[in-house]
């Protein structure tokens, strides 16, 4: 578009990032970046995800290609130091000024004279200042906009714990289901089981705090380990497998922020709003609030009597993907709901409306909606039908969710 922009990353590429299952919906993106050959290079085609519950005698397979809209039939499952350090590359070849190391220390919006001020630091001490018309907040889960502005909230309906590791040696599925992501159920929540390229599969419990309570004295990897072994057809994919970095623990309690701009800012990704890795929509949320925030920047620089009504359209868009995503992980460990997902009705067109929402296409013009609220009204119904279930599934679920500060602490620690 022709402006002088500069990126400010505080890490250097690469580096260790996860969230390594994409969407069918990044793929015309990676197309439109000019990334396509590379990303498809470093990825492990993912043509379904594969949902296993110990509750049910059979493995349920959803394939991208029985989607309501056929043009998007594959993802990939990815490194992310790879495919990070390609769009930080990418970014640079088609002009960005890219400063890596440099971590932002201070941001003041509200300038006399219009203009933004970033203050940054290097890490060989060196700090630095710029003026700009717009920042654009990418800052992922340190939410640094959204905390200095006071605009971030935590969800009240929300929270968990991601524990996670690499594994080589892993079981892996025959042919072109290699690369399928699975999603494990277990008593305390799930699993993910995400094989990539080069022979390392990426495994990672999300599981309620009180769940954590009991680690005890155990270290991290044996608290780790025994999850797995308390999941058996996990355990079984990884019996002949072993661990090949540390086993790290990240808070992965849900927020959003009230607002996703200002008048000279924009917030992206997870520096908007976090809700959880369940169906993979972390990567696709933040690449398409990019591709969204491009268009609205130049928006306000071009035509400013639109600038408004151009943010506001942002917002909205924002507010969209984390609101249709978060009811489904809401309500994912409810026995009526995993009932769905396991037997999914082809009633309606709900399955293909379900199949296009976890390939990511909720913002263009598939016609989704209608079978998705028949789909969820079908939930309601089934729900009531079974209110003894569904109290006691809700009882357990506002248990699950408490905060718990002294966990939030450990797992800060660990």
């Amino acid at each position: 578009m022709g402006y002088h922009v500069v990126l400010l990353e505080k890490c250097h590429h690469p580096r260790f990032h996860i969230g390594e299952s994409l969407l069918p919906a990044n793929l015309p993106l990676f197309e439109k970046l000019g990334v396509a050959k590379q990303v498809e290079a470093l990825g492990m085609p993912k043509l379904a995800a594969e949902f296993v519950s110990p509750w049910h005698d059979h493995q349920q397979e959803f394939r991208f290609a029985d989607a309501w809209n056929k043009a998007l039939p594959s993802a990939y499952q990815v490194e992310r130091s790879k495919f990070d350090e390609v769009l930080f590359k990418n970014a640079r070849d088609k002009g960005v000024q890219v400063l890596e190391g440099c971590e932002v220390q201070s941001v003041d919006l509200d300038r006399s004279d219009g203009m933004a001020e970033v203050r940054a630091r290097t890490d060989t001490g060196q700090s630095m200042v710029w003026r700009t018309r717009f920042v654009a907040d990418a800052s992922g889960r340190s939410t640094f906009l959204s905390n200095k502005l006071q605009l971030k909230e935590r969800s009240k309906d929300h929270n968990s714990v991601a524990i996670y590791s690499h594994f080589v040696g892993a079981e892996r599925r025959q042919g072109t289901a290699e690369g399928n992501i699975s999603l494990f159920w277990f008593d305390h929540g799930w699993f993910w089981y995400i094989p990539l390229r080069g022979g390392a599969t990426s495994v990672g419990v999300v599981t309620w705090p009180y769940f954590v309570k009991t680690r005890g004295e155990r270290s991290l990897s044996e608290f780790f380990k025994d999850g797995i072994a308390s999941c058996p057809p996990l355990a079984a994919r990884l019996k002949q497998a072993h661990m090949v970095i540390d086993v790290t623990a990240t808070g992965n309690f849900s927020y959003s922020s009230r607002r996703a701009y200002g008048k000279n800012y924009l917030l992206l990704g997870d520096a908007y709003a976090f809700v959880d890795p369940m169906f993979s929509s972390g990567v696709w949320l933040a690449m398409n609030s990019g591709d969204q925030a491009a268009t609205t920047i130049e928006t306000c620089f071009k035509q400013p009597a639109r600038a408004k009504a151009a943010l506001g359209a942002y917002d909205r868009m924002m507010r969209k993907g984390p609101r249709e995503y978060s009811w489904f992980i809401h309500r994912i460990t409810h026995p009526t709901l995993r009932e769905m997902f396991m037997y999914p009705s082809e009633k309606l067109r709900m399955k293909e409306a379900l199949l296009s929402l976890l390939a990511g296409d909720i913002f263009g013009a598939t016609p989704i909606w209608r079978s998705i609220a028949l789909f969820k009204s079908a939930y309601y119904l089934v729900s009531v039908k079974n209110l003894g279930r569904t109290y006691l599934a809700w009882k357990r679920r506002r248990f699950n969710i408490r905060r718990d500060r002294a966990v939030e602490a450990s797992v800060t620690s660990a």
